[in-house]
């Protein structure tokens, strides 16, 4: 095992979106580490999700695009960073079907930039520095593509993607380990499986439909609903992200998941009913009444699944004993409680409307 490292200054890329706050939050509770999140602040982002680091002073904010050299460079030169978290990025699959140029900008060009910048800061440091440096890219299950009914992904399993998002993270990470194996930068490579729980941007599965089931609206489940997917609380992903960082080998990959298998349909059945717990029943009848097949999603991936033995064996990381039946009740329950805050960004940001029809490509 790589000896464990303590960065006391490390640049957060990405930090006002749902990763990249709990990194944060998780960061700042910490105590010891100086953070400086740098986000575009795009339509997903949200600074409240960073809740009460903003009062620290070990926290720092910088709005900037990771595609921005000048930017990038200006953060590394004045801020010193002796770590770099990368979460910036375009995420969610349906609007890299509408949209997949503005995926392959901020997650292959934006990672290309961020990379370049972080290799002459990092050449420009003392040896000693040097060596403690590290640069962790956070990416995604989804490059490698689609399973069958059974396996799981491995950090041998090859590149595959299927949608815009998915390819454009292959090419960020194929970038990063470039990097690597060119230059001698310190990177290192995370793949996650799906990640729920609080300040989640309403587009996704989860948040989607308890929002929709709140209101009474139709809850629109693609094909069947028949998709699994593997679900990993944030926190748990913040604190793997952090394992990694502090104890992994450069150069290496490490995927990171929860070991929890849903079917899409089961989520939102179950998502149904702790609506209907939580929130008090609907004069209506049980919000599984709400359920409606839609046309799936072009080039829908079937299952993911990851095995998380190598970040077990070599980190000791390992999620927390919590089951997807209570992190979604406890995730169900945020969002009740927090409705103001998506019912203003339903009205301002996105109305929860269909995406990924392709409207840009036709």
């Amino acid at each position: 095992m790589t000896p464990t490292l303590s960065p006391s200054r490390v640049l957060v890329t990405g930090g006002a979106g749902f990763i990249g706050s709990a990194v944060v939050r998780r960061l700042i509770r910490e105590g010891r580490v100086r953070v400086l999140n740098l986000d575009a602040l795009t339509y997903a982002a949200n600074l409240a999700a960073v809740e009460n680091a903003v009062f620290s002073p070990h926290y720092a904010f910088l709005k900037a695009d990771i595609a921005d050299r000048e930017a990038v460079r200006r953060a590394f030169a004045e801020f010193r960073p002796e770590a770099v978290m990368n979460l910036a990025a375009e995420t969610h699959v349906d609007r890299s079907i509408d949209d997949p140029l503005a995926f392959v900008r901020t997650n292959v060009l934006g990672t290309a930039t961020l990379l370049h910048e972080a290799l002459g800061y990092w050449r420009s440091l003392e040896a000693e520095a040097r060596a403690r440096f590290r640069f962790l890219h956070v990416s995604t299950d989804e490059v490698f593509g689609a399973l069958g009914e059974e396996g799981a992904f491995t950090e041998e399993s090859p590149y595959r993607p299927n949608s815009p998002y998915a390819a454009s993270k292959a090419g960020a990470d194929h970038l990063a380990r470039a990097f690597h194996r060119t230059y001698g930068l310190p990177v290192l490579v995370s793949n996650c499986s799906n990640n729920y729980g609080p300040w989640q941007f309403w587009e996704k599965l989860i948040p989607l439909m308890t929002i929709k089931a709140l209101r009474g609206e139709a809850l629109p489940v693609y094909g069947q609903g028949l998709q699994v997917r593997d679900w990993l609380h944030v926190e748990d992903h913040a604190e793997a992200l952090w394992t990694i960082l502090t104890r992994g080998r450069p150069g290496e990959t490490y995927l990171v998941g929860g070991g929890e298998e849903s079917r899409n349909i089961d989520t939102v059945r179950l998502i149904c009913d702790l609506v209907d717990e939580l929130a008090g029943p609907d004069p209506a009848g049980p919000r599984r009444r709400l359920i409606t097949f839609v046309p799936d999603r072009p080039g829908h991936d079937h299952r993911y699944a990851i095995d998380c033995g190598k970040i077990a064996r070599e980190l000791g990381w390992r999620a927390a004993r919590r089951s997807f039946a209570d992190g979604l009740r406890e995730t169900v329950a945020w969002y009740i409680a927090h409705r103001p805050w998506w019912e203003e960004g339903m009205r301002s940001r996105y109305d929860g409307a269909r995406l990924g029809l392709g409207a840009a490509a036709r």
